[in-house]
This record gives structure tokens, sequence and C-alpha cells, in this order.
């Protein structure tokens, strides 16, 4: 899969499983890439702010269709989030490791989904932005 369309600065992007506690991934990722995207949303239907941004409790509930999701939340969780996202015609999703499950997978290659499993966007957000 072609990493470079989910790496394009001027995407919009939902962090499904964006936290409040500076400790986790969740943190970790959304703060990250509010430095490198034009536009990122944070979703968790526990907060209603992360790192002083709205938070949004699912896909639905955005203010725009994102380009991409990046989701940092159990297969359990995900599978749900990517029926969202099928409904919504979302065409690029990437599962950070332990997100994923072949399932799930399946269900966005079926739906003309691009999808990356198996790396870690904020790792290739870094080696793709030192090259540019």
């Amino acid at each position: 899969m072609n990493l470079e369309p989910f790496l394009k600065r001027e995407n919009t992007v939902a962090v499904v499983g964006a936290s409040r506690n500076p400790k986790k991934w969740g943190y970790r990722l959304y703060r990250f890439f509010k430095r490198y995207y034009r536009k990122v949303y944070p979703v968790n239907p526990r907060a209603e702010e992360i790192d002083d941004d709205k938070a949004y409790p699912d896909l639905r509930s955005l203010p725009e269709k994102p380009d991409l999701v990046n989701l940092v939340v159990p297969p359990t969780v995900a599978r749900e989030v990517v029926r969202d996202a099928i409904r919504m015609g979302i065409k690029m999703i990437w599962f950070q490791p332990g997100s994923e499950d072949e399932e799930v997978i399946r269900e966005c290659l079926k739906a003309g989904i691009n999808v990356i499993w198996g790396k870690c966007l904020m790792e290739e957000t870094i080696n793709y932005s030192s090259y540019e």
C-alpha cells in the first residue's frame, strides 16, 4: 500500500481513541498529529476536551468528514468505528498496532477503503516528513 496519501499534511484526521492521559499513546498521537496535519479531531466518548480541544464522541458527531481515521482502540471498538466510517464514505483508515484484526480489515477492503495496519502512523509521518 502506498503510504503517501495518508501522510499528506492537508488531510483532516480523526484520532479515535485520543486520550486525556499524557502517558497513553492516544494522547501522544493526537498531540503529534496536531503539529503535522492541517486539522485533527480527537474522538473519545468519555472526554469533553483533550489537550484543550473539543472532543467528539464518535465520527458521526465531527463537524466535517475526515480524510483519514487513525484508530488507537481495541479491535472490538475498531469494528464499530469502521462500520460508521463505511457509512460515512471515509476512504482511509490507519490501524495503530493492536487496533487491527482480520475481520475488520476485510470489512475495510470490501468497502473499498485504503487501509494500513502493522505500522505506526506517527513513526511513518516522522520518516516521511524528514524526506519532504
